[in-house]
């Protein structure tokens, strides 16, 4: 054999063994034995203020539900981003078009690895980079707090995403990179426990990161500019600057953050608005400990400058 038929060989050989190491890297990974055994049996009552923390009724309830129609869980809004339109699933309890025969492990897999009862990457429009953050037991909370939301019939519509977005597979490459349970912000031994319980819920179920933190071209948060702010996935606007140096509310207390989240005012007397307002209703409803944990948080998370491009003057005439 010549030279280069040897070297054509070798090449193939090597080509072929890293597409099937990539191949198996990229393969989905469930809980093991241990991680679904810490899950435990789960507390409804727990788990509201863990769904309320998450905001689930925001995308996953009908828009513009109000009352108890924000538990009716059928999904159906649409998140239009640069990679296509993401569409919020049915995740009530019916059996056939939510997630009613799911068991706790199969939402356990969803919640904290991205991955489907049938065994699917999830695509992380559904924020699983930051539940994977939470606690086995939040995640059984939640399941055991869900299980008492009514059965709502319908199956919203699929994604509609262009090549090669639509190829779940390379999410598996994208999860080695961004999908961890560690924490953001590494805290020194002796933190005050406020501190670092308002680190659990802005982290993992709050998952406030995956807006005010910007991404890079591959969709992953860059976790070196953390809170910094970044551009809307949809529209024109901007998500704000909410760590210490930031033009959000490095001015605020403590004490004037905590109150923005109960009563959506800010220092200055202006109202809550944007997609902000949804969120400020769900942490409304959290105890008053919990909006001082996220304010304690957020003063003391490093700061960092905006992380979106400043906005340019408009043209003079």
């Amino acid at each position: 054999m010549g030279a280069f038929k040897k070297f054509a060989v070798a090449a193939l050989a090597l080509g072929g063994a890293g597409a099937a190491t990539l191949w198996w890297l990229a393969l989905p990974e469930r809980l093991g034995p241990d991680a679904v055994a810490a899950l435990g049996a789960g507390d409804a009552a727990r788990g509201q203020r863990i769904f309320d923390t998450g905001g689930c009724a925001s995308c996953h309830a009908k828009p513009k539900s109000e009352g108890d129609a924000r538990l009716q869980l059928a999904g159906g809004l649409e998140l239009k981003t640069a990679y296509g339109t993401f569409v919020a699933p049915n995740i009530s309890t019916d059996p056939n078009d939510g997630i009613g025969g799911w068991s706790l492990e199969d939402f356990a897999n969803a919640m904290l690895k991205g991955v489907s009862r049938d065994g699917q990457h999830l695509y992380p429009a559904f924020p699983y980079a930051s539940y994977a953050r939470m606690k086995p037991a939040e995640v059984a909370d939640i399941y055991a707090f869900m299980k008492t939301l009514p059965p709502v019939a319908g199956r919203a519509p699929s994604h509609t995403l262009a090549f090669p977005f639509n190829v779940r597979s390379g999410i598996g490459l994208w999860k080695l990179f961004y999908l961890s349970d560690q924490p953001v912000i590494a805290f020194a031994d002796g933190t005050p426990e406020k501190v670092l319980r308002g680190r659990d819920l802005v982290e993992g179920a709050g998952h406030c990161g995956e807006c005010h933190t910007p991404r890079g071209f591959d969709g992953g948060t860059r976790k070196g500019q953390w809170l910094a702010g970044a551009a809307a996935a949809e529209g024109q606007g901007i998500v704000p600057n909410i760590t210490p140096q930031g033009t959000g509310i490095s001015g605020w207390s403590e004490s004037d953050i905590a109150s923005y989240l109960e009563t959506g005012f800010t220092p200055e007397f202006d109202s809550v608005g944007g997609t902000m307002v949804e969120v400020q209703k769900n942490m409304a409803r959290l105890s008053a400990e919990d909006r001082e944990a996220i304010a304690a948080y957020l003063k003391a998370i490093p700061p960092h400058p905006n992380g979106y491009p400043a906005p340019q003057p408009k043209p003079a005439g």
